[in-house]
């Protein structure tokens, strides 16, 4: 990637409004985020089913609901980044042709949960991936692990693995967004925030401050838990999943965190359908962006 893009796409993360779409289903969650878009079954093979999620994806991609204008970033599978939207690379469409940010998930899945938490598994091939996303026009990676528990010698392990593979991300010229999800679910929910809060913090004033990284974290219980984590020099901008909320809840309650913008998945996608006409598609993608973009607003 050139230094005026990467330049060009560093201000626009740190100082845009809207919000950024993941779309970064994995091999685990396209059965379900096809049947939630009313595709089930209809595939023999697993190139079937992705080509039929990258057809969802490319339609989502396409559609005149989704601009710059609104959508800052958007977070690729893997095989997106590989393929063709509109007869272009899926990177170079989306910053050349809408000046969205493009992103990479590149975690390999959940290991099983131990002491109440969910470390990625191992990325042998990382710095591989890392370098084919640069030669792509990517901006930044993601990787998810799982929370659900407050215990703080847990959580400290999530913290020190994203950590740990941020640096080698970094080494690539690439920003991570460092994703450890709370579960929603559990009972000590805000408990499990504020230990992670202060994990967090500890461990970006622990690295030097021109090493940038973004946060994407579960929407707090307690409003504007993360506003130090926003505050911080090494960080460009901190982002919300929705968590298993309703998009009307994730919504709601994201608009009582200042600083704090949507990065929506399921919630994105909430509504679309299959048969739905082009218009009815559009109509129904345009009103849940504005109603995300109006949840991120300052």
């Amino acid at each position: 990637m050139t230094t005026d893009r990467f330049s060009a796409q560093q201000q626009r993360m740190a100082t845009g409004t809207g919000f950024i779409a993941a779309l970064d289903q994995s091999g685990g969650s396209t059965p379900k985020a096809l049947a939630a878009y009313g595709i089930v079954d209809s595939w023999s093979s697993d190139d079937e089913m992705f080509d039929l999620m990258h057809a969802m994806r490319s339609r989502i991609i396409m559609s005149p609901a989704f601009t710059g204008e609104q959508v800052l970033g958007a977070i690729l599978f893997e095989m997106t980044m590989d393929r063709m939207v509109d007869g272009r690379p899926t990177a170079e469409y989306l910053w050349e042709h809408l000046n969205v940010v493009p992103f990479l998930k590149v975690d390999k899945g959940l290991e099983p949960a131990v002491d109440g938490v969910q470390l990625m598994k191992p990325m042998p091939d990382l710095d591989a991936l890392c370098e084919r996303a640069v030669a792509a026009g990517i901006y930044g990676t993601k990787m998810r692990s799982v929370i659900a528990t407050s215990e703080p010698g847990p959580i400290q392990r999530i913290v020190e693995q994203q950590c740990a593979v941020a640096r080698q991300i970094c080494e690539h010229g690439l920003v991570p967004i460092i994703e450890p999800e709370v579960d929603i679910t559990i009972a000590d929910k805000d408990a499990a925030e504020h230990v992670l809060r202060g994990a967090l913090l500890d461990a970006l004033d622990a690295h030097d401050h021109d090493v940038k990284v973004m946060l994407k974290l579960s929407i707090p219980s307690t409003d504007d838990l993360y506003a130090p984590c926003i505050a911080h020099p090494n960080v460009i901008r901190v982002v919300a999943l929705s968590g298993g909320y309703s998009r009307e809840e994730a919504n709601e309650r994201l608009s009582r965190q200042h600083g704090m913008i949507a990065s929506f998945s399921r919630a994105l996608t909430e509504g679309l359908h299959a048969d739905q006409t082009d218009e009815e598609f559009d109509a129904t993608l345009a009103a849940t962006i504005a109603g995300i973009v109006a949840a991120s607003a300052p």
